[in-house]
């Protein structure tokens, strides 16, 4: 590689094969909900171990958790149990159902997975679901969450945004919901996929996503339906032909752009470890994960600005996954200060250095030796 290119954070991987996919939809002439859609649920869900009924494509991984939240029943009056440290989309969705988001701190400093302790001294009798979160693609222990979640008589909800391609993502759990966004390891653009559990509610958020109608054009077309009904109040959460073809050249490549991921983050660990061992790469080695970010805890009172700056300098792009949702102006506003001091200390000393399958072990490197330069002079 370039030894003055940028080492890019997370791009996305896109060529002739998502080219050729999306023309031949072009020529097809359809290019709205229809046969493509249907396949990509049929391989996603096969990919993860299930069945096509219980795989739904929709706009984004935030329509399929707001789908899933609405369809399992979770609304006005309920409470749902959510980390802070995840994308806003994961606390957006539970307010749009119209229940209160709980936060819930996370493990420790270097280990931003949900405590299963907080999360059972905040239970309530209002408490209805709880949203657990595969942070930066390391799987959390759905089994035990889902123990938690039997015990308390609530939904489990994941939110897998992460973990695409992970098989055990979506096992144990009432909801899965998958993210394609530009930044995830397969992408459609836009895009997103919602395992369920129980067929009904699956086919519930099916009908939703399209206004909550009971046939769908392409039907009609066909002639498979004259009219259609409309059964309930739903949404315009609809993927296209087009993100449907190119998740279906992705997702092929998915488990190999995976692995590749996973063993760049082992070759951070090992340079990490030996160049600049006061930073912790949260997790074990060995924890099941897809590899969708390479999260790193600086070490105490660094100045993460000027390490982000030097490595900018050096043409490395990084970034901070995420600031701690009660943080935000919006959520003081509405719910007062809420303390949660793992997750606030993670939040500031979190750093996410470059990681995506066309890093090569140069480009590492590159990095580790900025980072330790970088807290040199920090």
């Amino acid at each position: 590689m370039d030894k003055n290119s940028i080492v890019e954070l997370g791009p996305p991987r896109l060529g002739q094969a998502e080219k050729d996919a999306l023309n031949a939809v072009i020529d097809s002439g359809w290019i709205t909900m229809g046969d493509r859609v249907r396949q990509f649920e049929t391989a996603f869900g096969q990919l993860h171990q299930t069945d096509q009924e219980r795989a739904v494509a929709v706009s984004s991984a935030t329509a399929a958790l707001h789908l899933s939240l609405v369809a399992l029943g979770v609304g006005a009056g309920d409470e749902v149990l959510v980390p802070s440290m995840t994308f806003v989309a994961t606390v957006n969705t539970v307010m749009h159902a119209g229940a209160d988001p709980v936060f819930v701190d996370v493990e420790s400093a270097v280990r931003p997975h949900m405590s299963l302790a907080d999360a059972e001294a905040k239970v309530t009798d209002r408490t209805r679901a709880v949203v657990i979160m595969h942070y930066g693609g390391y799987m959390m222990d759905v089994a035990e969450w889902r123990r938690f979640a039997d015990k308390h008589d609530l939904f489990l909800i994941e939110d897998a945004a992460h973990v695409a391609g992970v098989p055990a993502a979506g096992h144990g759990s009432d909801a899965a919901a998958f993210s394609f966004f530009g930044n995830k390891n397969m992408t459609t653009a836009e895009g997103g996929m919602v395992l369920l559990r129980d067929a009904g509610v699956a086919e519930r958020v099916r009908k939703m996503r399209t206004h909550g109608m009971t046939s769908v054009t392409l039907d009609r077309v066909r002639g498979r339906a004259v009219s259609y009904d409309v059964v309930e109040c739903g949404f315009n959460y609809r993927i296209d032909e087009l993100r449907a073809a190119l998740g279906l050249v992705q997702l092929e490549e998915l488990p190999g752009w995976n692995d590749k991921r996973v063993a760049i983050i082992g070759e951070y660990r090992t340079a990490l470890g030996a160049s600049v061992d006061t930073m912790v790469v949260p997790f074990d080695g060995d924890h099941i994960s897809s590899g969708h970010i390479m999260p790193t805890v600086l070490p105490v009172d660094t100045d993460r600005l000027a390490v982000m700056e030097h490595l900018k300098s050096e043409g490395i792009q990084s970034s901070i996954h995420y600031p701690p949702v009660h943080t935000f102006s919006y959520f003081l506003e509405r719910f007062g200060e809420i303390s949660l001091p793992n997750t606030e200390e993670f939040g500031a000393r979190q750093l996410t250095l470059p990681l995506h399958p066309g890093l090569d072990s140069y480009d590492v490197t590159r990095v580790v030796t900025a980072v330790k330069d970088a807290l040199g002079k920090s």
